[in-house]
This record gives structure tokens, C-alpha cells and sequence, in this order.
């Protein structure tokens, strides 16, 4: 169950990334492999390293109502953008909507596929 967990979130991620890809003209993933590191790479840090600065920014996530966490979120895209080959981002806005569009893609995804706490998985 939890190989399935992570297989379906490494392709909720990647398919995250297709959209932001497809979304943006300033992000650029050139083919499949930059997909699947990308994804690989986003799910792992959203898994293992945000969990472990949001506990160390914990008083800047409070002093600033949780707008913190949302640098954090940028900061695991481009950690991504980083590691995969043939995958940029350009420009500081780009970042910022490519950040939403891979949360709210992950979002109806992980509903879709039950990943969620509070969702039920589709039928």
C-alpha cells in the first residue's frame, strides 16, 4: 500500500509539473525524464525536507499567518527545477504561479486518486 502511496503521488507530481509546463511559457521541461526526476524530486522533498524546515521556521510560519509556508512550497519547486535535467523556470512570478498550479493540481489529483486524508477515493 505504501509503494502504491508513493507511486501515485510521484505521478500526481509529475502530471503537476505537465500542467505547469503546459500552463506557463516560461517553464521549460524538455520530455519525459525531466517529468519523472522532477516529480520524483518534488515528492521526496515535499515528504522528507518540507517537513523539516516548516518545524525549523515554525515561529516565521506563525509571525507571518502562514505565508511561510508558501516560500517553502517555492522552495521545493525549485529544488526540482534544480535536480532534473532539461527543466527551468524564468522569472519570479513564474515561480509563484507555477507554485499554485502544482498545489491545486496536487490537490484535485490526490483527491481523485484517495490520497488525501479527508477524500474518498474515486469510483
Amino acid at each position: 500500500a505504501l509503494i502504491a502511496f508513493f507511486a501515485l503521488a510521484w505521478l500526481a507530481n509529475a502530471l503537476s509539473l505537465t500542467a505547469t509546463d503546459w500552463i506557463f511559457g516560461s517553464v521549460d521541461i524538455d520530455g519525459v525524464w525531466p517529468l519523472v526526476i522532477g516529480g520524483a524530486v518534488l515528492g521526496i522533498a515535499n515528504s522528507i525536507v518540507k517537513p523539516i524546515l516548516t518545524l525549523l521556521t515554525l515561529p516565521l510560519v506563525i509571525l507571518t499567518l502562514g505565508l511561510a509556508l508558501f516560500a517553502i512550497n517555492v522552495a521545493m519547486l525549485a529544488l526540482a527545477e534544480w535536480v532534473a535535467p532539461d527543466f527551468s523556470i524564468d522569472g519570479f512570478w513564474t515561480y509563484i504561479g507555477a507554485t499554485i498550479v502544482v498545489w491545486l493540481v496536487n490537490y484535485i489529483l490526490y483527491g481523485l486518486f484517495g490520497l488525501r486524508k479527508d477524500a474518498e477515493p474515486a469510483r
